[in-house]
């Protein structure tokens, strides 16, 4: 997926370049709000149909109707009168849970709901909107954004580091590469795992028919590496609460690598975990389960740790966070419905 901007329009009417794929030689017809469906992250079907009726979805340089259907080598862009995100990075006085500061780096605790930086359909109200107000002169990552070490999902809540300086941000990120850094998430995953601890090894990259997915590649021919160690925290009947240790830091790895060995997130909509995977078939047990998703709209995942050695002082820094209130309610109706299945 490319997000190619890389040059601003010289007249208030050229439109701006926000997508660009092009179709791969193999790729079966299909209808363009479809296609792209596939492709950006937060789109709507409605959203791209209307795109489309407004002339902005192109196929090959035209302007095409949502029903046009892309074929292989077809190039199909987005074009907008506005520009990307990396020009919208506007101030916002959002406020945020700060752990901890200096004069480095801080270590903000991240709640579920928030994304971390702009993108299609979320160009305002993200983690680096507040950050930028916060904060002057934020150092640019690779991905030019500021203060970014590293990123979580959307709807997954905890622990991030945030760079105040280019220093901060070359010493923090070699640690990350280097996996000398601390991350453990608790997450409640359908099933009863059958270890009470374990290694998940497999390549992780991008699902080759659905692109907002990441997908295992267990023998690599794809993708790239990325470990997490698991272990059991309590065994809660047809759900298991799971503290996962990540070595690698690869996109979606907790959620890929739990589908991977049969224990999809519970209420993880892009993997398939708010589907009732496990349990009965009864009524009361669906009620149940209806209610648990109620409590907790999202996938049921919270970074809860983070260590990593101060980039000035050399000081090993290890901070911790409470599990949010919407998965701890999650976590107190399995308690107490897994008694009666004793």
């Amino acid at each position: 997926m490319a997000d190619n901007n890389s040059n601003l329009p010289e007249e208030e009417n050229e439109l701006y370049e926000h997508y660009s794929f092009t179709a791969d030689k193999g790729q079966e017809p299909l209808r363009v709000d479809k296609y792209l469906m596939n492709f950006i992250e937060n789109a709507t079907r409605n959203k791209i149909q209307q795109a489309a009726k407004d002339g902005s979805v192109f196929v090959n340089g035209s302007p095409v109707k949502s029903n046009y259907k892309v074929k292989g080598g077809d190039e199909v862009k987005v074009l907008f009168q506005h520009p990307p995100y990396e020009f919208l990075l506007t101030p916002e006085d959002i406020p945020l849970d700060i752990v901890f500061e200096d004069d480095h780096l801080l270590v903000v605790n991240k709640p579920a709901g928030m994304v971390v930086h702009p993108g299609h359909g979320n160009y305002s109200g993200t983690l680096i909107n507040a950050l930028v107000h916060h904060f002057e002169n934020l150092p640019k990552n690779s991905n030019d954004r500021p203060g970014l070490v590293h990123r979580i999902d959307k709807d997954t809540s905890g622990l991030l580091v945030v760079a105040k300086t280019e220093e901060t941000m070359t010493h923090l990120a070699k640690q990350f590469f280097d996996k000398t850094s601390e991350r453990e998430y608790v997450a409640i995953a359908w099933g009863d795992l059958k270890e009470d601890e374990g290694t998940i090894d497999g390549h992780i990259g991008r699902h080759p028919k659905n692109r907002l997915q990441m997908t295992v590649f267990p023998e690599g021919e794809h993708g790239k590496e990325a470990i997490t160690h698991y272990k059991v925290i309590e065994r809660l009947g047809y759900v298991t609460l799971v503290s996962c240790r990540l070595e690698t830091g690869r996109t979606h790895q907790i959620r890929a690598h739990m589908k991977h060995i049969g224990h999809t997130l519970f209420n993880d909509e892009r993997y398939g975990g708010e589907k009732i995977l496990k349990g009965t078939t009864f009524t009361k047990y669906k009620q149940f389960v209806e209610n648990c998703f109620k409590v907790l709209p999202r996938q049921a995942l919270h970074a809860k740790t983070l260590g990593f050695e101060h980039p000035v002082t050399g000081e090993q820094m290890r901070f911790d966070s409470e599990i949010p209130d919407d998965m701890q309610q999650c976590i107190g109706r399995w308690r107490h419905y897994a008694k009666h299945l004793k």
